[in-house]
């Protein structure tokens, strides 16, 4: 899933407008629409959208034995 599809998916999930979730994260929605059709969301942007809507979002590698990179 694109990062796109995955912000679309959470306003529906947590009924919320892209333009209010725009809103709760400081930026315009024709600046943060032209993210999405770009998929050019950055790490930053995600976590703040992750705040914002009270979830919890993670960026990790994971090996093929399971073995895991995150952020911390």
């Amino acid at each position: 899933m694109i990062t796109s599809e995955m912000v679309r998916e959470l306003c529906e999930k947590q009924n919320i407008s892209i333009a209010k979730l725009c809103r709760c994260i400081g930026q315009t929605p024709q600046n943060f629409n032209e993210k999405l059709k770009q998929n050019t969301v950055s790490f930053v942007e995600m976590m703040a959208i992750a705040e914002a809507l009270g979830v919890r979002y993670e960026q990790v590698f994971i090996f093929p034995n399971g073995e895991k990179i995150e952020l911390e």
